[in-house]
């Protein structure tokens, strides 16, 4: 009787590429290239394939428990500490005391998927950072002017990139004064400056 498997979108193209192989379309190199491995590794598939079919192209972990993972007994006491004693920490402070105070040393990704499979999430979201942080203004006319430069096209497409010399008051936002200029430069500041401010 013949064992039905499926395979999963890479296994498939694992498959496709070890045919072509076979077949002689296509060199190890190439092959290698396409699945990101070496050539050796290639050829071990090739050898596997041909002795065991289909199989060869499985992952050997595929349907096995990770090594490594948290058992029932470790689940269950993680979840009875974050709803008793350790109640209302986030999950990096848990993770920290289960470690320290309890001997357990879990990762903390595997501490948030145990606490969220348990229906337990973390108190406090991170405040999001503020983009930015307006200054006041100045209280009164002519205490602060400030002056910049903007290089454009400011005559339209077809015309000059010129840079653009202003001077505005910080308390009011009027506008000062401003000069068109080849480039931005000393020159062309004070001429703005001497002419109206």
């Amino acid at each position: 009787m013949r064992e039905n498997i499926t395979l999963n979108p890479e296994e498939q193209k694992r498959l496709y590429v070890l045919n072509q192989v076979i077949e002689g379309k296509l060199v190890a190199r190439k092959a290698g290239e396409l699945l990101k491995r070496s050539v050796r590794q290639v050829r071990r598939w090739v050898a596997d394939y041909r002795r065991r079919g289909a199989v060869a192209v499985i992952h050997g972990n595929r349907g096995r428990a990770p090594v490594n993972r948290a058992g029932k007994t470790v689940v269950n006491r993680v979840v009875k500490l974050a709803r008793g004693p350790y109640a209302g920490f986030n999950q990096q402070h848990f993770s920290e005391m289960l470690a320290e105070r309890e001997g357990l040393t879990l990762s903390r990704s595997t501490v948030r998927r145990i606490l969220q499979k348990s229906g337990i999430f973390s108190p406090r979201r991170r405040r999001p950072s503020k983009h930015r942080s307006r200054r006041e203004r100045y209280p009164q006319e002519g205490m602060l002017v400030q002056i910049d430069g903007s290089p454009h096209r400011w005559l339209g497409r077809d015309g000059p990139e010129l840079t653009l010399l202003a001077a505005i008051d910080d308390a009011t936002g009027k506008v000062l004064g401003a000069v068109f200029r080849q480039q931005e430069d000393a020159q062309g500041y004070f001429s703005v400056d001497a002419n109206h401010c």
